[in-house]
């Protein structure tokens, strides 16, 4: 138990959000965020990676539980997060309950909500144990032409209360593309010091969210993520990550964009997956 508690509060990334750890009983448990406009986009709507971290966590608090330390090193393979509804001004519980235990693989299902019922987010988890494996050497990222052109939104976008805590610099933001790199920073890590999951994840929706809105230009729209599916594949490193997206289809007023998550470094991707995005014009 303390392990765990000491895992969600007190890494850089959860500490930052503020996360504390209230339930535990082995096959669930219950994480709180306090509200917080550091957490938030404007008009104190909650950020979609915030609630899509407290999945990430989630998983990882049964992984670690269910499968043990020796299990380890973890890494989430797969989730979907399905955005409900929008928390405004308020604290929300990420509830977490067990669905199966594998041999190295634990599948759970989070829960986020405010403390009156309202249904935020719902994320699907799979989580793997390493078992001291040697990390794989993953594909090289296609990246994108290069171009520099943040256009009208990146700056501000980089401003908002949750991406300036994150560091993200948005490099690129025009004609269906986007390009947003975050350091390590004094906010992003986990525990041990390399990237948190849950910092991946906010990048990659963000990533995701701008390719869209570069599709459309800024106007006075309505928009929101609807969902994400994504996969981390190797471990997170401590070096500068770079997240490419690009929207491979619009359908009126959804978008799906695809995202890869490389060390800016290497080029070698750590995640992947597609933003599901919506923009009422």
């Amino acid at each position: 138990m303390d392990a765990i508690k000491s895992w969600v509060e007190d890494s850089a990334f959860g500490a930052g959000l503020g996360l504390k750890l209230i339930s535990f009983d082995g096959d669930s448990a219950a994480v709180r965020l306090p509200f917080a406009e550091r957490n938030s986009n404007p008009g104190l709507a909650l950020h979609g990676g915030c609630a899509a971290s407290l999945g990430i966590i989630g998983g990882q608090v049964m992984a670690r539980s269910v499968l043990g330390h020796a299990t380890g090193p973890f890494h989430t393979a797969s989730c979907q997060v399905n955005y409900l509804a929008a928390a405004i001004g308020e604290d929300v519980i990420a509830r977490t309950r067990l669905l199966r235990r594998g041999k190295e693989l634990c599948f759970s299902e989070t829960r986020v909500e405010t403390d009156d019922g309202k249904p935020i987010a719902s994320i699907q988890s799979v989580v793997r144990g390493r078992s001291g494996a040697p990390e794989p050497v993953t594909f090289k990222t296609a990246g994108d032409d290069g171009a520099s052109d943040p256009g009208k939104m990146g700056p501000g976008v980089a401003k908002m209360p949750f991406s300036a805590g994150r560091q993200f610099l948005v490099d690129h933001m025009t004609n269906s593309y986007a390009r947003i790199r975050m350091p390590i920073g004094d906010a992003n890590a986990d525990i041990g010091g390399s990237f948190h999951e849950g910092a991946m994840l906010a990048l990659l929706d963000t990533t995701g969210a701008m390719a869209s809105w570069a599709a459309t230009g800024p106007g006075p729209y309505k928009a929101s993520t609807a969902a994400i599916q994504a996969q981390i594949i190797s471990a997170p490193t401590t070096t500068e990550l770079v997240a490419y997206a690009k929207v491979i289809q619009r359908d009126n007023e959804l978008f799906w964009s695809d995202v890869e998550i490389a060390d800016s470094v290497t080029a070698l991707v750590h995640a992947r997956g597609t933003v599901i995005y919506r923009i009422v014009t």
